[in-house]
């Protein structure tokens, strides 16, 4: 995994921000070396950035397809052929749907 370049910093704060104005609590930690995000007190992640300005997001259900259907999305494989099957990375193109996903996979995991 790339080390997080500035920008992709920038969209990760601007995210948590965008998480508080939605009333998801959350804290910031490392996973993979890399940061995310997570639920408080439970040390459940629900997004980190990857890549330097991907992020990827644990999803469930329906967030879980939408998001595995858009241009360039994956499953994210921190080792190749073993790919998470919950973790979908997804491409900086998408941003403008990265609030949607954070959200979907912060109440999924009771958030």
């Amino acid at each position: 995994m790339g080390k997080p370049t500035p920008a992709g910093l920038e969209m990760l704060d601007a995210l948590a921000e965008g998480l508080s104005d939605n009333g998801i609590a959350f804290e910031r930690s490392q996973m993979f070396g890399s940061p995310g995000l997570r639920l408080p007190g439970k040390g459940k992640f629900f997004l980190t950035l990857v890549d330097g300005d991907e992020l990827i997001f644990k999803l469930e259900g329906a967030a879980h397809a939408d998001a595995l259907g858009l241009e360039g999305a994956h499953l994210f494989e921190p080792m190749a052929g073993r790919p998470m099957k919950q973790w979908v990375q997804v491409p900086p193109a998408h941003r403008g749907r990265y609030l949607e996903f954070a959200t979907a996979a912060a109440v999924a995991l009771g958030g």
